[in-house]
């Protein structure tokens, strides 16, 4: 349990420092997860091995974004969803 915090803070420091906001698009989730944004875009859909996220807006393209405390969360836990 303490593991997990400890890699929470390093994550969320670095995350902090590399974007100097509190909000990730989603080519830099991508790049964080180290897949493509078609990849993303397929996880978003079907709801899988990604952190929250929050839509803005209600077209087809319209922005997302994802708090980097909800990234370091996802990317310190060894918890990740699938089907």
């Amino acid at each position: 349990m303490e593991q997990n915090a400890e890699n929470y803070d390093l994550v969320y420091e670095y995350l902090l420092r590399k974007y100097n906001r509190i909000t990730i698009g989603k080519k830099e989730m991508a790049a964080e997860l180290g897949i493509g944004l078609s990849t993303l875009d397929l996880y978003m859909k079907k709801g899988i091995g990604i952190p929250s996220y929050l839509k803005l807006g209600n077209k087809r393209n319209s922005r997302i974004l994802f708090n980097i405390t909800d990234v370091a969360e996802f990317l310190s836990s060894n918890k990740i969803k699938t089907l």
